[in-house]
């Protein structure tokens, strides 16, 4: 009886972690695909404004040398990373909520990071005055390996975390 009432408490907080993550996955990718099918001109205004910022802030942190060599090519493989991680750290936190079994089901979300990277490249394709470019699939896939590290990471913390705050509770009984 302990572990049925155990395990309907937990019930709701998994079928929230499920929206929650799942939802975070579908906004991601329709963040990434909308950026790819910017035209040029839009896609690179967007671009020279976080350079312009990313300088700013380089420059009154006391790194001037910094900021000077940062370019709008630097700026656009960064943001290819960085939207490709959160993606990667979605799908790990998705992951974990529909299943224990991390580790062995890990095959899917990398396989649906690069599918999502090679889909990301084809719609640039049908941009105005964009191209695609394989180098963009393979910092894409780094940047959603390294995401799936972030979140199995963070897994793995919230865990120790856990079994501490557990560990605490037996020690008082």
């Amino acid at each position: 009886m302990g572990t049925t009432n155990a395990h309907n408490r937990r019930q709701p907080w998994l079928w929230a972690g499920r929206v929650l993550f799942t939802v975070g996955v579908i906004a991601t990718v329709i963040f990434i695909f909308s950026n790819s099918m910017q035209v040029a001109d839009v896609s690179g205004q967007a671009s020279g404004r976080v350079l312009r910022w990313a300088q700013t802030v380089l420059t009154q942190a006391g790194f001037p040398g910094l900021a000077g060599r940062l370019t709008d090519h630097i700026i656009r493989k960064l943001a290819h990373f960085a939207e490709y991680m959160l993606l990667g750290f979605w799908l790990m936190l998705c992951l974990r909520v529909y299943t224990r079994h991390v580790i062995r089901h890990a095959s899917w979300p990398v396989l649906l990071g690069l599918l999502i990277a090679m889909a990301d490249e084809t719609i640039q394709l049908s941009s105005a005055g964009r191209s695609s470019q394989i180098t963009d699939v393979w910092i894409d896939f780094c940047g959603t390996l390294a995401g799936l590290v972030c979140g199995l990471l963070l897994l793995g913390l919230c865990r120790l975390v856990w079994s501490l705050i557990k560990g605490k509770g037996r020690d008082k009984e």
